[in-house]
């Protein structure tokens, strides 16, 4: 028994494949926003409010927004120590930078240069690299 096979011709443009797709995804995001739209309006009047108020917290900037205070005494202090922690934190940094920039060979060489032959040339290297 014979099989008849038929030949199908297939003509590919690139720029109408191309609008093809373009229009697919373009169709399927309108499909995604009009079922959120549906969905949304099939909410009961609280869930929507409820979602109204996230979407304005989330639009709004963080600095507009204002910050709670607490009434929490321990918390408070908890946020003092915090700060002052981080504060010395900063200072010890700071010091140990200092003292590391003193120790440097760039320093060390300009003091030994302005002990043999002080100059004004031998201060200003002192305090560009020693600080």
């Amino acid at each position: 028994m014979p099989v008849n096979h038929r030949e199908m011709s297939v003509n590919l443009r690139p720029l109408t494949m191309a609008m093809s797709i373009a229009a697919g995804i373009w169709l399927g995001f309108l499909a995604v926003v009009f079922t959120v739209w549906l969905i949304y309006k099939a909410l009961p009047a609280e869930q929507a409010q409820a979602v109204n108020n996230a979407a304005a917290q989330l639009t709004t900037p963080p600095a507009a927004r204002s910050k709670p205070e607490s009434d929490n005494p321990m918390f408070d202090q908890y946020r003092q120590i915090l700060r002052d922690s981080e504060a010395r934190q900063a200072e010890e940094a700071e010091q140990a930078d200092r003292q590391r920039s003193f120790n440097g060979p760039k320093c060390q060489f300009w003091m030994q240069q302005n002990q043999t032959a002080p100059s004004e040339k031998s201060r200003a290297a002192i305090y560009q690299f020693c600080g």
